[in-house]
């Protein structure tokens, strides 16, 4: 049964069926969620092939450059945890609205800044209205559709196309730059925005926790400092060196601030994130498996963008086209995910899609400098694209069950900070890897066997230790 509260007026979600089958409204109510979540994530993503364009635009220096990225993905990862609690008690679709309100000013101010310091305003805005949202959309999409086929149908979905959104959003970054202008990658999400905020109260009523309890300022406070420096620590790390003071400091207050979240929780009358849940293996192990999963895949997307622009010589745009490729292989995970899980279950799911991108990902070591070995690349990113997102499905239906719907903001805010935090720090650790070699190849190469040795790790990482409750199904 969901909790659902509805304010006056919009019709409220409607609980899915035990069944099989969607209703229309169901079907409504999917589109508009996945819209949201499609478009936030390629956010993410859609300025990484613009970022020279838009250094030279603005006048960026070349060590500035990489705050594009970052100043999104700080508060993308650092926040998520907290406004996935804070839909919770305060309402998810409130809380899905604030975020597309503040994604839309954020986009607008990026995409009509006029100097660096404005620029990074708005995507500040952007990571900030993509953690707000993010866990907001999901936890409704848990809460509208039961535990079980229906929903692993749409966490399906819903996998596919936040995945894709990152591949896409390459795509559609360099298409705007090379046709339009860079401004375009920013303003493109206004009008979307705007839809969302007109037809999200029609459609989708209040849903929220049945009790409301009262926030957990210390705890908010110790895991959100926590994670922003750890996120900062791992960025630094990969652009000055893993013994850089700054890297090594504030990974040391992310471990210290994490620390002190851990105590904190286990005194707090109301926690943020109760430790029963966070220690609920379902919960550790699923949110493990998608940080391998995410981690992996994202970094592998930026080798290959190395690959195709250093070694083989490509534009930002062919570039982008061609790692379509993989996007379509993902969308197809993401399709045929759901019936895989309902035969093999969350466990082998999870850990089979990781061995399939991991011998995908081996595969790429038979690149080469010529041109002759595109074949295998674009093969090979499709079929690892395909096992990842069978992964991440099973990650997100895994992590997300067993709890009761008004803990599913936490639950989903968990699985939302474990993807935030992976990207992000997936493509600092790769690109530390692989620039330690001395040929560009070279370090490609390693980055890659050690892309594929994490994957296989996490692979059995999994099959031996989320196991199932007695009662229920691996």
């Amino acid at each position: 049964m969901t909790l659902i509260e509805t304010a006056p007026g919009p019709a409220p979600a409607v609980p899915a069926s035990a069944g099989t089958r969607m209703t229309s409204r169901h079907k409504l109510i999917l589109t508009l969620l996945l819209g949201a979540q499609f478009m936030l994530a390629i956010d993410f993503s859609i300025l990484n092939v613009a970022m020279p364009v838009v250094g030279e635009g603005l006048g960026f220096g070349l060590g500035g450059l990489q705050w594009i990225a970052t100043a999104f993905a700080l508060p993308a990862a650092g926040f998520t945890l907290l406004f996935g609690r804070v839909a919770d008690l305060f309402g998810r679709r409130r809380m899905l609205l604030a975020g597309m309100a503040l994604l839309a000013l954020g986009s607008l101010l990026g995409g009509l800044a006029t100097s660096p310091a404005v620029l990074l305003a708005g995507r500040v805005m952007q990571g900030l209205a993509t953690a707000m949202a993010t866990p907001a959309a999901l936890s409704l999409l848990t809460t509208s559709f039961p535990e079980g086929r229906l929903r692993t149908r749409a966490l399906g979905l819903s996998g596919a196309l936040m995945s894709a959104g990152f591949t896409v959003g390459a795509v559609l970054g360099g298409v705007l730059t090379d046709l339009l202008s860079w401004r375009w990658a920013f303003l493109v999400n206004v009008p979307v925005a705007v839809l969302i905020l007109v037809v999200t109260p029609v459609l989708v009523g209040e849903s929220r926790a049945a009790r409301r309890g009262r926030l957990d300022v210390p705890g908010a406070v110790t895991v959100t400092g926590g994670l922003l420096a750890l996120v900062y620590g791992i960025t630094a790390a990969g652009e000055r060196g893993w013994g850089s003071p700054l890297a090594l400091g504030t990974l040391a207050a992310a471990v210290a601030l994490l620390v002190a979240f851990v105590l904190v929780e286990r005194r707090a009358p109301a926690p943020l994130a109760p430790l029963r849940v966070l220690t609920k293996r379902t919960v550790t192990w699923g949110n493990i498996g998608g940080l391998v999963a995410f981690a992996t895949e994202t970094s592998l997307v930026f080798l290959m963008t190395l690959y195709l622009q250093q070694v083989l010589g490509f534009s930002p745009l062919t570039t982008g086209l061609a790692l379509g490729v993989l996007g379509a292989g993902t969308f197809a995970g993401g399709v045929a995910a759901p019936r895989i899980m309902a035969r093999a279950g969350g466990r082998w799911t999870l850990a089979g899609g990781l061995v399939l991108q991991a011998a995908a990902t081996a595969a790429l070591l038979g690149l080469g400098e010529s041109r002759g070995g595109l074949g295998l690349m674009l093969a090979a990113t499709a079929i690892g694209g395909f096992g990842n997102l069978v992964a991440i499905v099973a990650f997100m239906g895994t992590a997300t069950s067993g709890l009761p719907d008004g803990e599913q903001g936490l639950a989903t805010g968990l699985a939302t900070m474990t993807q935030q935090v992976a990207i992000t720090v997936g493509i600092p650790v790769m690109s530390a890897v692989a620039t330690a070699r001395a040929g560009v190849l070279d370090g490609i190469h390693t980055a890659t066997l050690v892309n594929a040795g994490l994957a296989l790790a996490g692979a059995a990482l999994i099959a031996v230790f989320l196991r199932a409750p007695r009662s229920g199904r691996s």
